[in-house]
């Protein structure tokens, strides 16, 4: 079945004609077409980067960089984002049409998908992971099933690896979503994808032969680079052009640019390496001592643990089972009383006791470990 972007897009979109800002048509001479101020910033110490003209809007630099890295053919294939939310907003604004149309998620997930569904008047429909035994993997015929009997259906997300499941979904469930049939976006969340340490990673590269797959990337997790707010999106460039038309015209900021050439570059890459070699150990020593805890209280890690945390389950003493109420004080009293702060998920779907664990140093894991052992002594 041949893809139409022309019925997935919105019709108002599809008509916009974009805002050209100045630095569309000349970025050099003597500028005074953009009312910037001429003297320079007032920023008390100088910075490099002119702050006080108008960034690039497209930042091709950053763009050939990530082409690099990724394997891609092209920068008129990347799309950079405030974040990844941004991307998410604005995949609601060019695909959904509010109070009609529905995106697809698959619980338990990024809770963004959700709330930007809310804020752009778009319902939700839900296809629960297959949680047994902590697979967090697609229940592909219900997935099939829903995407059939729901045409209205413009988007839908899949976060691989997952959060808060830390679990790669398998690249066959993922090809099989693709070749469906399925006429909307399929958006695939690789925010922590870097710390995949086998063969299933990226999906990258499949937008060269998926029109309609749009994959999501961050450098706000294995470059560590959360600040600076830069997210990107890889699809097919027509797909690009419309994120490009609706976006804000300056959406990237010139200190967050040179901060990703620098983290882009060779240099920075090898350092991005190393972190992630340190991290995926750390990540491995942490399973290893959650298994061997010295006192009762820790149950399953679940899921594939791809990422730069751990989901484990806190259990009751009495009934050795995973418990929420547990749980939720370990993870209060720990971030009330004790400095260490975990995030309790207890609520969310297939995550009954858990708690989820960032990968910290060697000096934060051991002081977390000190921290939980002495919470689960003081909360039965």
């Amino acid at each position: 079945m041949t893809f139409d972007l022309t019925e997935v897009i919105r019709p108002n979109i599809l008509a916009l004609k974009p805002y050209r800002c100045a630095r569309d048509d000349y970025s050099e001479g003597i500028l005074l077409d953009a009312n910037e101020n001429a003297y320079g910033p007032t920023t008390v110490t100088e910075h490099a980067g002119n702050l006080n003209r108008y960034p690039d809007p497209y930042q091709p630099e950053v763009k050939e960089r990530i082409v690099k890295l990724r394997g891609l053919s092209s920068i008129k294939s990347v799309f950079l984002g405030v974040g990844s939310d941004e991307v998410i907003d604005l995949l609601f604004r060019i695909a959904c049409v509010p109070s009609k149309d529905k995106i697809l998620i698959t619980p338990p997930t990024y809770g963004m998908y959700s709330v930007c569904a809310q804020i752009n008047d778009v319902q939700v429909i839900k296809s629960p992971l297959n949680v047994t035994n902590g697979a967090y993997q697609l229940d592909l015929e219900n997935v099939l099933s829903v995407i059939k009997s729901t045409p209205d259906i413009k988007l839908i997300f899949l976060c691989s690896p997952g959060n808060p499941t830390g679990t790669c979904l398998s690249h066959n469930s993922i090809k099989a979503v693709l070749e469906s049939g399925y006429r909307g976006l399929v958006v695939v969340d690789e925010a922590y994808v870097d710390f995949v340490d086998k063969e299933e990673g990226s999906v990258a590269q499949w937008t060269e032969k998926y029109p309609n797959l749009v994959v999501m990337q961050t450098l706000s997790k294995s470059f560590g680079l959360a600040a600076i707010r830069l997210g990107i999106a890889i699809a097919h460039p027509d797909i690009i052009q419309i994120l490009n038309n609706t976006k804000a015209p300056y959406n990237i900021s010139t200190p967050s640019a040179m901060i990703a050439m620098e983290a882009l570059s060779d240099k920075g890459l090898a350092k991005m390496y190393d972190y992630r070699k340190r991290l995926i150990s750390q990540r491995n020593e942490m399973i290893k001592k959650l298994n061997q805890f010295p006192i009762p209280g820790i149950g399953r890690i679940l899921g594939g643990n791809d990422a730069n945390f751990v989901l484990v389950e806190i259990t009751s003493d009495k009934t050795k089972k995973p418990s929420n109420d547990r749980a939720s004080k370990v993870y209060s009293m720990m971030a009330q009383s004790l400095g260490v702060v975990v995030r309790y998920r207890g609520t969310e779907y297939g995550c009954e006791g858990c708690i989820r664990i960032t990968v910290g140093t060697e000096k934060e894991n051991v002081t977390m470990f000190n921290m939980l052992e002495k919470a689960l002594k003081s909360i039965a």
